[in-house]
């Protein structure tokens, strides 16, 4: 996923998180923020320590930027989202993070279309 794909600076993640509203589930909290001057979506990731060891945390931020990639042409652009992961997500396979993710989105009204 390309760095402009990618919210990288605390003062833009603080934006989202108290601008935007946020939706979840028992793996993800995800923030959501619009953004109609930019034609594409932004990710930002926060995955604790609490998780695991920087191998767990890196396979989980992994999953997750995989999802968004697979799933860029479904998912609403002109929005900045910050994806927070929660403890069971640390046990999970990238298919059960997907369906996950998938539902969170949903949930959300994040994308496009209603996807399985």
């Amino acid at each position: 996923m390309k760095k402009k794909y990618r919210i990288k600076k605390n003062k833009e993640f603080q934006e989202v998180f108290q601008r935007g509203t946020s939706m979840a589930n028992r793996q993800f909290v995800i923030y959501m923020l619009d953004r109609p001057e930019q034609p594409y979506f932004r990710i930002g990731l926060s995955v604790s320590k609490k998780l695991g060891k920087a191998v767990v945390r890196n396979r989980i931020k992994r999953y997750i930027r995989q999802v968004f990639l697979e799933m860029k042409d479904d998912i609403m652009p002109q929005k900045d989202y910050v994806i927070i992961a929660r403890l069971p997500v640390a046990e999970m396979t990238y298919f059960e993070v997907k369906k996950s993710l998938l539902h969170v989105l949903r949930k959300a009204g994040a994308l496009k279309r209603d996807i399985k």
